[in-house]
């Protein structure tokens, strides 16, 4: 899971430094957070969690405020998230969450990526057991005073199913379900989130070679350039191969 997280981190990085759409993609995600639960972070978790993300992307205090006032207004946009699952070249499983205020608009430009890379759009629940939905969490090892047992005890009681360490970071699992009570934990124990997100998560991958996995790279650049979508997951297997394959684009 920590190398499919970093792959589509990068990805993502990549496409909000080429694309320049960071603060848009987030600015949606304050609308529909503070249409949820109000414009107070202490009490909307949701909106806790994406002004989290906004700090992260190093998005400026004062146009994180402003999003919050707008999407309190009265003629504030209404999006309506929405997610569409298909199969990429060579069955590959492709899942995108999107937000939308026009859902016939988003709908046609999704399905006109697939034909466009010999995938094609399927039905909503077609793929849903191949992923799981997950809470995902990256904090700083800098910032961690406890030793790693000792954290993963702590955090057992509000939902942790897996702890992974990388270089500088530690990536935290949760069941979706334990996402608010994960998050109140971090905060509890003064843990900075660097980034915190649903994601889908394959329970099976798929290994393909790196030329057939050119076609389907295309289409998840084509997905992601989309300022209707939030979010893109795949099945993919992420071979060395691939990973410089990517890396030479």
């Amino acid at each position: 899971m920590g190398r499919a997280f970093e792959f589509r981190k990068a990805r993502k990085m990549k496409r909000w430094s080429k694309m320049a759409k960071t603060f848009t993609r987030i600015g949606k995600d304050i609308v529909i957070a503070v249409k949820d639960g109000g414009v107070n972070p202490e009490t909307n978790a949701r909106l806790r969690q994406v002004i989290q993300n906004a700090k992260m992307a190093n998005m400026p205090k004062e146009n994180v405020e402003r999003a919050i006032k707008k999407a309190s207004g009265a003629d504030a946009a209404n999006y309506t998230e929405m997610s569409l699952e298909g199969y990429a070249p060579h069955g590959i499983a492709v899942f995108v969450d999107c937000a939308t205020d026009n859902n016939n608009r988003t709908v046609a430009d999704v399905r006109s990526y697939f034909s466009k890379c010999d995938g094609q759009l399927g039905t909503n629940g077609s793929l849903k057991f191949i992923f799981d939905r997950k809470g995902v969490f990256t904090i700083s090892q800098n910032q961690i005073t406890m030793n790693l047992e000792e954290l993963e005890l702590k955090l057992i009681d509000a939902g942790l199913e897996e702890l992974q360490q990388d270089d500088d970071t530690i990536t935290i699992y949760c069941n979706v379900s334990e996402f608010s009570n994960m998050q109140k934990c971090l905060e509890n124990l003064n843990i900075e989130i660097q980034n915190s997100e649903l994601q889908r998560i394959p329970n099976n991958t798929k290994t393909i070679t790196a030329e057939n996995a050119k076609l389907v790279l295309k289409l998840l650049d084509l997905l992601e350039e989309n300022d209707d979508v939030q979010q893109v997951f795949h099945n993919m297997e992420l071979t060395d191969e691939i990973f410089k394959t990517i890396d030479s684009e």
